[in-house]
């Protein structure tokens, strides 16, 4: 299916939506995708930077800050 048709299908299946929290869902979706940074000025994570996040995650995990992906699924759904 090309670019084209698999938009008129998307419009019309949510055209179809009756649910204002899933058109407010697609509308942040939307938002987010169209302003996404431009790729050219994208500025890649030192080394130091990344072992910093690592050891907050890792700390996190410790420290039971976390939630599980059953958790997250289930927020979503």
């Amino acid at each position: 299916m090309n670019l084209e048709a698999r938009k008129i299908e998307f419009v019309q299946e949510f055209l179809k939506i009756q649910s204002e929290e899933v058109v407010s869902r697609l509308e942040k979706i939307l938002r987010k995708e169209n302003i996404a940074p431009d790729e050219s000025i994208f500025e890649p994570m030192t080394q130091d930077d990344l072992n910093k996040r690592i050891d907050q995650s890792e700390s996190d995990f410790q420290n039971n800050r976390f939630k599980s992906s059953s958790e997250l699924l289930a927020k979503y759904q």
